[in-house]
């Protein structure tokens, strides 16, 4: 019998150390540390906008389908980001930035360990330092 290297499901922020550690673990690291922090801190805005609509004006392009007036599915209280890793996709200019986090939808159940793989793409500014861009839901 095998045992799990993750927290049992409803452990709450007590489990998310081990999370982040089973990710790090799963996918070896393969982006330089600037890169990997900006992915890290855009993923984490990105997702946190998506769920909660906190923060989705910083994000026109992604949102723009988006119906307005559509109320958040999550509540910014009972929203937490468990754990995230960035990772190149394929090519040095593409990544994927994994997410696990917990949340108590409208209806309030809540839910941890729900995965989201946000993928971006670095753009060449002619001033400044390249920026990475999240690519549309697909």
């Amino acid at each position: 019998m095998s045992v799990s290297a993750l927290p049992p499901h409803g452990e709450g922020a007590a489990g998310d150390r081990a999370i982040q550690q089973a990710l790090d673990s799963a996918w070896p690291a393969d982006l330089d540390a600037v890169d990997e922090r900006q992915l890290l801190t855009a993923g984490r805005a990105l997702l946190r906008a998506d769920a909660t609509g906190v923060g989705r004006d910083q994000w026109p392009n992604y949102f723009a389908d988006s119906p307005l007036g559509v109320a958040p599915a999550f509540a910014t209280a009972r929203f937490r980001i468990q754990a995230a890793i960035a990772r190149q996709e394929g090519a040095p200019d593409r990544a994927v930035v994994h997410l696990v986090w917990a949340g108590t939808d409208r209806g309030g159940t809540h839910t941890d360990g729900r995965i989201t793989d946000l993928h971006f793409t670095r753009t060449n500014p002619k001033e400044g330092e390249p920026e990475w861009i999240p690519q549309p839901r697909t």
